[in-house]
Protein backbone atom coordinates (compact mmCIF):
# COMPACT_ATOMS: atom_id res chain seq x y z
CA UNK A 1 0.00 0.00 0.00
CA UNK A 2 1.53 3.52 -0.75
CA UNK A 3 -1.89 5.83 -0.23
CA UNK A 4 -3.24 6.57 2.84
CA UNK A 5 -7.08 5.64 1.16
CA UNK A 6 -5.36 1.95 0.58
CA UNK A 7 -6.11 1.47 4.31
CA UNK A 8 -8.49 -1.17 5.07
CA UNK A 9 -9.88 0.91 8.01
CA UNK A 10 -9.38 4.43 6.20
CA UNK A 11 -12.69 5.45 6.76
CA UNK A 12 -13.06 4.73 9.72
CA UNK A 13 -10.27 7.34 10.79
CA UNK A 14 -11.17 10.84 12.62
CA UNK A 15 -9.34 13.55 12.66
CA UNK A 16 -7.18 13.83 16.26
CA UNK A 17 -5.77 17.62 17.09
CA UNK A 18 -4.32 16.64 20.41
CA UNK A 19 -2.92 17.04 22.57
CA UNK A 20 -1.21 13.39 23.39
CA UNK A 21 -1.16 12.08 26.40
CA UNK A 22 0.27 9.26 28.61
CA UNK A 23 -1.45 5.87 28.93
CA UNK A 24 -4.32 7.09 26.21
CA UNK A 25 -5.92 5.31 23.97
CA UNK A 26 -6.06 6.05 20.43
CA UNK A 27 -7.76 3.94 18.02
CA UNK A 28 -8.79 5.11 14.33
CA UNK A 29 -7.21 8.42 14.51
CA UNK A 30 -5.30 10.57 11.86
CA UNK A 31 -2.91 13.30 13.30
CA UNK A 32 -2.02 15.18 10.24
CA UNK A 33 -0.06 18.20 10.17
CA UNK A 34 1.41 20.75 12.22
CA UNK A 35 4.88 20.40 15.08
CA UNK A 36 4.69 18.64 18.39
CA UNK A 37 7.39 19.97 21.02
CA UNK A 38 8.34 17.29 23.56
CA UNK A 39 5.00 15.31 23.04
CA UNK A 40 4.70 12.84 26.31
CA UNK A 41 2.68 9.34 24.90
CA UNK A 42 4.65 6.82 27.03
CA UNK A 43 2.54 3.76 27.76
CA UNK A 44 0.16 5.52 25.06
CA UNK A 45 -1.72 2.90 22.60
CA UNK A 46 -2.37 3.48 18.60
CA UNK A 47 -4.59 1.15 16.98
CA UNK A 48 -5.61 1.32 13.31
CA UNK A 49 -4.16 4.86 12.72
CA UNK A 50 -2.31 6.99 10.99
CA UNK A 51 0.31 9.83 11.01
CA UNK A 52 0.88 11.69 8.69
CA UNK A 53 2.49 15.32 7.71
CA UNK A 54 3.71 15.57 11.33
CA UNK A 55 7.34 16.98 13.20
CA UNK A 56 8.41 15.12 16.29
CA UNK A 57 10.79 17.36 18.21
CA UNK A 58 12.01 15.84 21.09
CA UNK A 59 9.19 13.93 23.39
CA UNK A 60 8.65 10.44 24.94
CA UNK A 61 6.87 7.44 23.45
CA UNK A 62 8.58 4.88 25.17
CA UNK A 63 6.45 1.74 26.28
CA UNK A 64 3.96 2.40 23.22
CA UNK A 65 2.20 0.19 21.40
CA UNK A 66 1.65 0.92 17.79
CA UNK A 67 -0.49 -1.72 16.35
CA UNK A 68 -1.78 -1.17 12.26
CA UNK A 69 -0.34 2.33 12.16
CA UNK A 70 0.92 4.24 8.94
CA UNK A 71 2.85 6.54 9.26
CA UNK A 72 4.24 8.92 6.17
CA UNK A 73 5.85 12.08 5.87
CA UNK A 74 6.63 12.58 9.09
CA UNK A 75 9.69 13.77 10.86
CA UNK A 76 11.12 11.93 13.93
CA UNK A 77 13.96 13.89 15.97
CA UNK A 78 15.61 12.92 18.93
CA UNK A 79 12.30 11.60 20.15
CA UNK A 80 12.38 8.39 22.42
CA UNK A 81 10.82 5.38 21.81
CA UNK A 82 12.60 3.25 24.29
CA UNK A 83 10.83 -0.41 24.72
CA UNK A 84 8.30 0.92 22.52
CA UNK A 85 6.22 -1.76 20.58
CA UNK A 86 5.17 -1.64 17.39
CA UNK A 87 3.41 -4.59 15.16
CA UNK A 88 2.24 -4.24 11.56
CA UNK A 89 3.74 -0.94 11.43
CA UNK A 90 4.72 1.49 7.79
CA UNK A 91 6.91 4.27 7.99
CA UNK A 92 7.54 5.72 4.67
CA UNK A 93 9.01 9.11 3.02
CA UNK A 94 10.26 10.29 6.51
CA UNK A 95 13.09 11.10 8.63
CA UNK A 96 13.94 9.56 11.49
CA UNK A 97 17.06 11.26 13.23
CA UNK A 98 18.31 10.55 16.73
CA UNK A 99 15.50 8.20 17.96
CA UNK A 100 16.18 6.22 21.15
CA UNK A 101 14.63 2.23 20.22
CA UNK A 102 16.77 0.82 22.40
CA UNK A 103 14.42 -2.20 23.72
CA UNK A 104 11.79 -2.59 21.87
CA UNK A 105 10.08 -4.69 20.03
CA UNK A 106 9.66 -4.48 16.35
CA UNK A 107 7.26 -7.12 14.51
CA UNK A 108 6.31 -6.75 10.76
CA UNK A 109 7.26 -3.08 10.17
CA UNK A 110 8.80 -1.19 7.25
CA UNK A 111 10.67 1.42 6.73
CA UNK A 112 10.38 2.73 3.74
CA UNK A 113 12.02 5.95 1.43
CA UNK A 114 13.61 7.23 4.74
CA UNK A 115 16.30 9.12 6.01
CA UNK A 116 17.52 7.39 9.15
CA UNK A 117 20.43 8.94 11.47
CA UNK A 118 21.92 7.54 14.89
CA UNK A 119 18.94 5.49 15.54
CA UNK A 120 19.19 3.46 18.45
CA UNK A 121 18.58 -0.28 18.84
CA UNK A 122 20.39 -1.87 21.06
CA UNK A 123 18.55 -4.45 22.76
CA UNK A 124 15.98 -4.44 20.65
CA UNK A 125 13.92 -7.60 19.28
CA UNK A 126 13.18 -7.43 15.61
CA UNK A 127 11.30 -9.52 13.35
CA UNK A 128 10.51 -9.62 9.58
CA UNK A 129 11.42 -6.18 9.94
CA UNK A 130 12.14 -4.10 5.91
CA UNK A 131 14.15 -1.38 5.47
CA UNK A 132 13.58 -0.32 1.91
CA UNK A 133 15.56 2.28 -0.04
CA UNK A 134 16.79 4.11 2.54
CA UNK A 135 19.75 5.93 3.84
CA UNK A 136 20.76 4.59 7.20
CA UNK A 137 23.59 6.19 8.61
CA UNK A 138 24.99 4.96 12.42
CA UNK A 139 22.20 2.86 13.11
CA UNK A 140 23.28 1.08 16.41
CA UNK A 141 21.88 -2.97 16.32
CA UNK A 142 24.15 -3.90 19.64
CA UNK A 143 22.56 -6.36 21.34
CA UNK A 144 19.68 -6.67 19.03
CA UNK A 145 17.81 -9.89 17.83
CA UNK A 146 17.36 -9.76 14.29
CA UNK A 147 15.06 -12.28 12.95
CA UNK A 148 14.25 -11.75 8.78
CA UNK A 149 15.55 -8.20 8.85
CA UNK A 150 16.54 -7.14 5.36
CA UNK A 151 18.14 -4.34 3.62
CA UNK A 152 16.55 -4.07 -0.17
CA UNK A 153 17.43 -1.10 -1.54
CA UNK A 154 19.33 0.67 1.47
CA UNK A 155 22.74 1.76 2.09
CA UNK A 156 24.10 1.29 5.40
CA UNK A 157 27.11 3.72 6.53
CA UNK A 158 28.86 2.79 9.82
CA UNK A 159 26.47 0.32 11.01
CA UNK A 160 26.95 -1.38 14.61
CA UNK A 161 26.27 -4.93 14.66
CA UNK A 162 28.30 -5.41 17.95
CA UNK A 163 26.73 -8.63 19.93
CA UNK A 164 23.51 -9.66 17.37
CA UNK A 165 21.40 -12.40 17.93
CA UNK A 166 20.77 -13.79 14.64
CA UNK A 167 18.02 -16.83 14.86
CA UNK A 168 18.94 -17.90 11.20
CA UNK A 169 21.44 -15.90 8.33
CA UNK A 170 20.88 -12.29 7.65
CA UNK A 171 20.59 -11.24 4.24
CA UNK A 172 22.00 -8.01 3.48
CA UNK A 173 22.96 -8.95 -0.37
CA UNK A 174 19.77 -6.33 -1.27
CA UNK A 175 21.97 -3.51 0.41
CA UNK A 176 22.91 -0.86 -2.13
CA UNK A 177 25.85 -0.28 0.27
CA UNK A 178 27.72 -1.81 3.28
CA UNK A 179 29.42 0.41 5.34
CA UNK A 180 29.73 -1.92 8.77
CA UNK A 181 31.14 0.50 11.56
CA UNK A 182 31.58 -2.33 14.63
CA UNK A 183 30.28 -6.33 14.52
CA UNK A 184 31.27 -8.04 11.58
CA UNK A 185 32.51 -10.42 14.19
CA UNK A 186 28.92 -11.10 14.89
CA UNK A 187 27.55 -11.22 11.54
CA UNK A 188 28.57 -15.03 11.04
CA UNK A 189 26.45 -16.77 8.68
CA UNK A 190 25.01 -13.22 7.15
CA UNK A 191 24.51 -13.17 3.24
CA UNK A 192 26.45 -10.85 1.05
CA UNK A 193 26.96 -10.93 -2.48
CA UNK A 194 30.29 -10.73 -4.18
CA UNK A 195 30.42 -7.07 -4.98
CA UNK A 196 29.41 -6.17 -1.29
CA UNK A 197 32.41 -8.79 -0.49
CA UNK A 198 34.89 -6.53 -2.37
CA UNK A 199 33.76 -2.99 -0.62
CA UNK A 200 34.16 -4.98 2.60
CA UNK A 201 37.06 -7.41 2.66
CA UNK A 202 39.21 -4.29 4.61
CA UNK A 203 37.16 -4.30 7.02
CA UNK A 204 36.76 -7.77 7.53
CA UNK A 205 40.07 -8.42 7.40
CA UNK A 206 40.66 -5.61 10.06
CA UNK A 207 38.21 -7.62 12.31
CA UNK A 208 39.23 -10.85 11.94
CA UNK A 209 43.19 -9.60 12.52
CA UNK A 210 44.40 -10.24 9.13
CA UNK A 211 47.35 -8.77 7.83
CA UNK A 212 47.21 -7.69 3.81
CA UNK A 213 51.16 -6.99 2.83
CA UNK A 214 52.38 -6.35 -0.53
CA UNK A 215 55.28 -9.34 -1.24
Amino acid sequence: MTDLSDLPYAKHLQPFAGPLGRDEDYTEVHLDGGELEDPVASGARFGESAITGTTFTGGDFGQARLSDVWISRTRWIGTSWAEAELMDVTVLDGVLAGVQAYGGSWRRVVVQGCKVDSLNLRGARLQDVVFRDCDLTEVDFGGATLVGVTFPGSALRRARFSRVVARKPIDLRGARELDVAEGWESLRGAIIDRDQLAEAAPALAQALGIVVRDR
